[in-house]
């Protein structure tokens, strides 16, 4: 299963996520996912908060659209973002 996978209803990630880091950033490849760094703690949901946060902005879905489907408390997750309206450039040159 590839870190990034693009349908007609949308994009599924599966990403690695570090947490408490310097930046929100989309790192790059980490073995088959797409490692994402976040400022936020892993306390107490804060951190899939925040990460919900930073993807709606990046790919312009409203936040309630995009479905934590795998992972709620692990740093390995898989996430669902419907109908996203832009595709950041590091996703992109994921998918082609």
């Amino acid at each position: 299963m590839a870190a990034v996978e693009q349908n007609s209803e949308g994009i599924r990630l599966r990403i690695f996520l570090q947490p408490k880091a310097s930046k929100d950033a989309f790192v790059g490849l980490h073995d088959d996912e797409l490692k994402i760094t976040i400022t936020a703690p892993p306390i107490d949901g804060a951190a899939n908060a925040h990460l919900l946060k930073y993807l709606s902005k990046a790919f312009k879905v409203p936040k309630s659209r995009i479905i934590l489907e795998k992972g709620e408390l692990n740093l390995h997750k898989q996430i669902f973002i419907p109908a996203p309206q832009i595709i950041p450039q590091e996703i992109a040159h994921l998918l082609s």
